[in-house]
């Protein structure tokens, strides 16, 4: 679901919603690439999910994206596109894009871990030190939110048929990859606990990572990044809806 089905499913949307827009299309497609490593985990909570399972999903999505971001992304928007229109997407590029926003932190983070627990112990990284940078890490991820929808704000409030445009195809691919990866983990006699966590992680997405490759690639006045700008617009209001959606499925459902 997550790296077959959604990506390929934002990739038919973006075609049948956007023929005629290859700058927007480009951008939908790399939402679509962007596996959630971050929002999932605030849905999966709101919805009494597995936040354990939902680690573990997060850790395998962080360490894909980082091998496969690219090359997908080259595929789908090159390959697929025959640069449509003169959209052209290189890969080194890409790939730097995404070593600098994913493995620059994750490189800090296992030296950190490594360094402090050798150095003051592992009681200490864990009750201390982990409590301590817990907050930062939040205010960080606010921050970087921030910064990034403060570049795109122009572009969204003076294009607002293409955001409307964009947005369809958005509500579309959230509702039908949550609505078919819940209903079939449901079937396959999944736990809702397991299930809501799977379905969140498979209808979420990476937006910070589009706009940042976005905006590498294509610069930030791009279209390609507008679009990629509008995924956390729609993905929030939307995401939050199927909190709710499914905790009363839950019930109706009577699943444990």
């Amino acid at each position: 679901m997550n790296w077959i089905v959604a990506p390929f499913f934002m990739l038919g949307l973006a075609w049948a919603f956007l023929p005629d827009k290859s700058e927007l299309r480009a951008g939908l497609i790399l939402v679509g690439l962007g596996r959630c490593i971050a929002m999932v985990l605030v849905w999966t909570d709101l919805a009494g999910g597995d936040t354990e399972y939902c680690a573990i999903l997060v850790a395998i999505n962080s360490v894909l994206q980082m091998v496969l971001f690219a090359p997908m992304a080259v595929f789908c928007i090159r390959v697929i596109g025959h640069d449509a229109d003169g959209v052209a997407i290189s890969y080194s590029v890409v790939a730097v894009s995404v070593a600098v926003f994913l493995g620059i932190p994750l490189g800090a983070a296992v030296v950190t871990r490594v360094a402090l627990r050798v150095i003051a112990g592992p009681a200490w990284y864990e009750k201390v030190f982990l409590r301590w940078a817990a907050p930062w890490s939040l205010l960080g991820l606010l921050y970087t939110i921030l910064v990034l929808f403060a570049s795109q704000g122009h572009a969204v409030v003076h294009q607002i048929v293409s955001v409307v445009r964009i947005a369809a195809p958005l509500v579309v691919y959230f509702v039908v990859i949550f609505s078919v990866t819940l209903w079939f983990t449901h079937r396959l006699g999944f736990g809702y606990a397991l299930a809501s966590t799977q379905s969140f992680t498979a209808a979420s997405n990476n937006f910070e990572l589009a706009i940042a490759v976005a905006v590498a690639t294509f610069g930030p006045d791009s279209d390609q990044a507008l679009a990629a700008t509008v995924g956390p617009l729609v993905e929030v209001p939307v995401l939050l809806g199927l909190v709710y959606l499914v905790r009363y499925a839950a019930k109706r459902w009577r699943w444990k």
